[in-house]
């Protein structure tokens, strides 16, 4: 199938007695059994469901759906896109072992395993992934798990996939690679070698910031233990917010097709700006550009508070992805938790501006983020 007829039909559908076309919401927190035989037989694993904390139609829907797309053979559904990096990090590592991860994560990546996972006993080690080398340096003996994203949130690196799969191969370690902003139209990291992908599907899955969830793909025993993670430690999806992300789901591929014309558009009329010192995007990527994020750096004699009170139209909040154009300030939103030093090394200062790109029309988008920069000149 081609992706746009994949996002729709490329999952298993129950056999219901009463047929209807979209697949009804299960809102219920458990179900029914007509004895104790039929009960023993779930634990036997002859039956589907038992408490929606621990499956679900909906969510087997959205899990199955986005294995599927991401060319994977099981999906597991988490309530936010960190409850499924947790649950995916769980399913590989323990108190005493080792993880080597990308010092450029989003921030609340970076936080969950250099602060909540240290505290578990897990030993983290960030590191540059443009030198695949360093990241092989940093590989120890209780190493077990090494961990990226597709492209990088905010500056939008574009993360060597096929090249980290046989690092991790070469040492018998498990991958996992965020593909949030790339989303499966755009990359397929499990077919390129990856043993596990993670989604924030809250971003462009579900894709019209009305949901949060995550989603975490991979083979069938990884994906297993990660599931029992989610289970154990409470960290399920809710059947609504199931159903709400796989209809999203259904329009990926126009959205992301629409999204990413337009953030190559802004990124090329942005480059001729001589108020922003560098624009970040991924141009080698595709035709039509590589995800719909574009960051800037704006100049220094730009006033940033002046520029944010300038975008009119454009939202500004803490997170990305939607239809609509939407603008965030990394350094005090979603990287806020890395230290100072850090974000000084990877060039996240407070002039850095990440901008998610929507389906309106290119000329607009560029026309309003120009006019706030007009605004803001000191």
């Amino acid at each position: 199938m081609n992706f746009e007829t994949a996002v729709l039909h490329k999952k298993n559908k129950n056999e219901r007695i009463i047929k209807s076309k979209v697949t009804p919401i299960y809102q219920t927190s458990a179900f029914a059994f007509n004895d104790l035989d039929e009960l023993e037989g779930f634990y036997q694993g002859n039956g589907h469901y038992l408490y929606s904390r621990v499956g679900n139609p909906n969510t087997d829907e959205l899990g199955e759906l986005i294995a599927g797309l991401e060319g994977a053979p099981a999906g597991a559904c988490a309530s936010s896109g960190l409850s499924a990096i947790l649950a995916g990090v769980l399913a590989v590592v323990k108190s005493g072992d080792h993880i080597v991860a990308a010092d450029d994560l989003y921030g609340g990546s970076f936080h969950l395993i250099k602060e909540e996972l240290t505290q578990l006993g897990i030993e983290v080690t960030v590191v540059s992934f443009s030198d695949l080398s360093k990241v092989e340096e940093a590989i120890r003996g209780n190493t077990k798990l090494i961990y990226s994203e597709s492209i990088t949130n905010p500056l939008l690196r574009v993360e060597s996939l096929e090249e980290v799969a046989r690092l991790a191969r070469k040492h018998n370690l498990v991958s996992l690679i965020d593909n949030t902003f790339a989303t499966p139209y755009h990359c397929q990291p499990y077919l390129k070698g990856i043993d596990l992908v993670v989604h924030s599907a809250t971003k462009y899955i579900g894709g019209h910031s009305d949901i949060t969830a995550g989603v975490l793909v991979g083979d069938e025993e990884l994906t297993g233990k990660a599931r029992g993670k989610i289970v154990n430690l409470g960290a399920n999806l809710s059947p609504f917010e199931a159903w709400l992300t796989c209809r999203g789901a259904k329009t990926l591929a126009l959205r992301m097709r629409q999204q990413a014309s337009n953030a190559k558009k802004v990124a090329e009329a942005l480059k001729e700006n001589s108020n922003i010192k560098t624009v970040y995007y991924p141009f080698q990527h595709g035709e039509e550009g590589f995800g719909a994020i574009v960051t800037v750096d704006l100049a220094d004699h730009i006033n940033v508070n002046e520029f944010f009170k300038g975008l009119g139209w454009i939202k500004i909040v803490p997170t990305l992805a939607g239809v609509e154009t939407s603008v965030s300030h990394p350094l005090t939103t979603s990287h806020r938790a890395l230290p100072e030093k850090t974000c000084k090394e990877l060039g996240i200062t407070k002039h850095v501006v990440r901008i998610s790109i929507g389906i309106e029309h290119a000329e607009d988008i560029i026309a309003q983020l120009n006019q706030a920069i007009q605004k803001s000149l000191t």
